[in-house]
């Protein structure tokens, strides 16, 4: 007989307990997974996916206009929020399903319900109690909602993703991706938008160009920017909410969004109980392996708050599964991790900061900024930004940056050069694709010594 019912449990059915759970029921384990909410986590369905399509839906309003600029005449043309909302909830609804049936085909045994650490082997959920060889905690973040008066007033992106009528004016209380991807939705389908953070330019952590590009450009789109600022109250007033800011400021608005953060999704789950470990920022503190402190339970994905990405977390849980499951052990390689901001215009990098780089290594800064070829025809106010870090010893390119149409597609492709280790004069011998924005990473030969306006104390 068994001494346990499973050789894995994993809690929480996002990207990577599903590619861990997948693999391992592949690999011959009998795995369960338990989610108390929608299958595909927060990214399927509160967080990249809905978001993106949400992005996408926005920003066909600048592409009707910018139309005019080549010839075409567009009339009367009107946007539907609830049809919208009604698309991206149908292709979750697809996407949900398409994830369940990779977890039966792969065995899995899903069981819906709110899963609790009772010992180092036991989970109780629904009041039956499960046990396993191995435990996985791949439960992901959550919103966190500022201790403000007034707070019931705000919703997280959870919310905002699921709102049933566009707020024709709404505040964003935030500065980071969530905050600014969300400002440009609701602003290019027409709602007047605040944004308010407490930095001095949007994107904290950010290259310090990169953000304060971005910010200027989002000004030019009439977003209203309340930098250095902080709300220190919601209170209703009528059908509108009003909100006050630390300098005085009230704005009156339809809508209250909060993207100030998201926090490791840790509590209630018994963790202490079975002795596994928290930082202070209540993260599951794990080894390069994804291990804890209790030997057979292992933490993945944003619960860890390592690098808070879907696809390291998918990576982390093909990891995990080759090396519990499969005799092949790998681990996580956290360097050159590009990334993506689908604020409009969007931002992508890969690698260092010009900040992060010059801590460690001498470096040659390479940047230029332009109009888009389409915006020569469409009359559109807006530039694009790329940028190159330089290790001057090696020659080695360090960071690649840009702030642009198309940036993530085009910082995908250059991700593979710098895991690669390539160097500037590998990219100066590349032949660009002409006309493109692209080839303007291949063409930067002289480097610059100051910050571009705006930006020195980004």
């Amino acid at each position: 007989m068994p001494r346990y019912d499973y050789d894995l449990i994993t809690i929480g059915a996002g990207s990577g307990g599903v590619r861990a759970s997948r693999m391992a029921g592949k690999y011959g384990a009998k795995v369960a997974v338990i989610e108390n909410s929608r299958i595909g986590g927060t990214c399927v369905m509160r967080g990249c996916v809905p978001k993106k399509l949400l992005v996408m839906g926005a920003h066909f309003g600048e592409v009707l206009d910018d139309a005019r600029g080549f010839g075409w005449s567009i009339e009367n043309a009107s946007h539907d929020w609830v049809a919208l909302i009604a698309a991206k909830d149908k292709e979750l609804d697809r996407l949900e399903g398409a994830y369940k049936n990779l977890l039966s085909g792969a065995g899995n045994t899903l069981v819906e319900g709110h899963g609790v650490l009772v010992d180092p082997h036991t989970v109780e959920v629904n009041g039956k109690r499960l046990t396993a060889e191995k435990i996985l905690l791949a439960v992901g973040g959550w919103p966190v909602v500022p201790d403000i008066p007034g707070r019931e007033h705000m919703i997280t992106s959870n919310e905002a993703l699921d709102i049933k009528a566009r707020p024709k004016r709404i505040v964003i209380f935030g500065g980071g991706y969530i905050a600014v991807e969300f400002a440009g939705i609701f602003r290019a389908l027409g709602s007047e938008v605040h944004l308010v953070f407490r930095a001095d330019h949007v994107l904290r952590g950010f290259d310090s160009d990169i953000r304060a590009h971005l910010q200027n450009e989002m000004i030019k789109k009439d977003i209203t920017v309340y930098a250095a600022r902080k709300i220190v109250s919601v209170a209703k007033s009528g059908a509108a909410y009003t909100v006050t800011l630390d300098d005085g400021t009230a704005l009156t608005v339809d809508a209250v969004l909060t993207a100030t953060g998201r926090a490791p999704n840790t509590s209630n789950l018994g963790l202490k109980e079975a002795g596994v470990t928290l930082n202070e920022k209540g993260a599951v503190i794990v080894d390069g392996w994804s291990g804890t402190r209790v030997q057979n339970i292992f933490a993945l994905g944003d619960v860890t708050d390592r690098i808070n990405l879907t696809p390291v977390a998918i990576n982390e849980g093909r990891m995990f599964a080759e090396t519990q499951f499969n005799n092949n052990p790998m681990r996580m390689d956290y360097n050159f991790v590009a990334s993506a901001v689908f604020s409009q215009p969007p931002v992508s990098v890969v690698g260092l900061s010009e900040d992060e780089a010059r801590k460690t290594h001498d470096v040659a800064i390479f940047r230029t900024s332009f109009r888009p070829m389409v915006h020569t025809l469409s009359g559109r106010d807006q530039r694009t930004l790329m940028k190159l870090v330089v290790d001057k010893k090696s020659d080695r390119v360090l960071g690649c940056h840009m702030v642009g149409d198309d940036a993530p597609e085009i910082i995908q492709g250059l991700a593979v050069a710098l895991k690669a280790g390539a160097t500037k004069s590998q990219f100066d011998s590349t032949v660009g694709i002409h006309p493109t924005a692209a080839e303007e990473f291949v063409t930067m030969r002289e480097p610059v010594s100051t910050p571009i306006p705006g930006c020195e104390n980004a």
